[in-house]
């Protein structure tokens, strides 16, 4: 090797380990779906997410939906059934939707509410999910959990993992298939249904088939890209929301190292032996960049993961807007999914 070469190498060396790395820069939130923008001035009159003292308000506005959508116009029995709830707790209620005339035992949705862990209740966005299983004859059995701030952690998530607890050994009394247990979730109700994935898995409860994690609550740090970039832009849940769901929940240790999994799924050091997983988040919301981590991780742990980030999408934009052409596609996404993992 020559003189010449060998001081080449050197001074190529010499700059590439002297090179000082760069931060990247946080730039202007993504645009909003074309569609999806004009619908933003009819979330003018829905109550803001400001701080606690917020809540009350949030809570009288929300709706329970009318009888016959979760009947879906009588092809579903709806019943609610008062079950024990954690252990030293009260009792839990759950909203148990089966197709009529079933003729065998059916998958069966486990439902986890959203509504960023301080309002709704088992039938919020109910109908919802069971117009998306019914082409599989699919039941849903859906939890009404208690809220903060008036239960923290873990109150919330061990009302669910009991309920999931309750509803896979009486399988056989509701005519549910036990091995083809799916939970699924929205918003807090994608958190809580991640975090009581991880709660069976570590407790070696219930074995899911599958996890549906729609625009999931996952992160209490509150301090992604993404949180920052869409912090007062509109749509449903903005970064001040987030702070105030996750305080309501998590009191003083919201941001600390001592917040556990079970509360904030993304604060999971091991993500292994989880059940097959769909993930879907728009590209304009808070969650968006905790949702992509999460699944990123997943594949690291070696587990199936399916993620979809819609372009445009803000929170909540497939409910507000189901017609507009990305809430379809949202849609469509999570029924090709299920398809697959139920085998229908």
């Amino acid at each position: 090797m020559s003189a010449t070469t060998t001081s080449t190498m050197q001074e190529v060396m010499v700059t590439t380990t002297t090179t000082p790395a760069t931060t990247p820069q946080i730039g202007p939130p993504p645009p909003f779906d074309p569609e999806l923008a004009a619908v933003l001035p009819m979330l003018a009159g829905i109550p803001k997410f400001e701080s606690l003292e917020s809540i009350p308000a949030a809570r009288e506005f929300q709706m329970a939906p009318p009888d016959d959508d979760i009947t879906l116009g009588g092809r579903y029995t709806v019943e609610e059934r008062t079950v024990p709830g954690p252990a030293g707790a009260p009792d839990i209620s759950l909203v148990i939707c089966r197709p009529v005339g079933a003729a065998r035992a059916v998958p069966v949705v486990y439902h986890i509410h959203g509504g960023g862990m301080v309002v709704g209740d088992a039938t919020t966005f109910l109908s919802g999910v069971i117009a998306m299983v019914a082409e599989f004859d699919a039941a849903v059995v859906s939890v009404e959990y208690r809220l903060a701030p008036e239960t923290p952690h873990p109150g919330p998530v061990e009302d669910c993992y009991a309920g999931l607890v309750w509803t896979a050994a009486h399988a056989d009394e509701l005519g549910i298939d036990p091995a083809r247990i799916v939970i699924a979730g929205a918003s807090a109700g994608g958190g809580l249904a991640a975090a009581t994935t991880l709660l069976s898995r570590d407790r070696r409860g219930p074995e899911p088939l599958a996890q549906l994690l729609m625009c999931p609550m996952l992160d209490d740090r509150n301090e992604t890209p993404s949180s920052v970039q869409m912090e007062g832009l509109g749509g449903l849940w903005d970064r001040v929301a987030n702070e105030t769901g996750w305080t309501a929940l998590l009191g003083a240790a919201r941001g600390t190292d001592d917040v556990s999994p079970y509360a904030a799924p993304a604060r999971a050091t091991d993500l292994s032996g989880l059940p097959a997983t769909f993930i879907d988040v728009g590209s304009a919301e808070t969650f968006r960049d905790e949702a992509v981590t999460y699944a990123s991780r997943i594949w690291q742990a070696g587990g199936r993961c399916e993620l979809h980030v819609l372009a445009g999408g803000w929170h909540g934009y497939d409910v507000v807007a189901p017609q507009a052409a990305v809430s379809q596609d949202t849609e469509e996404a999570r029924r090709r999914w299920l398809r697959r993992v139920l085998g229908a």
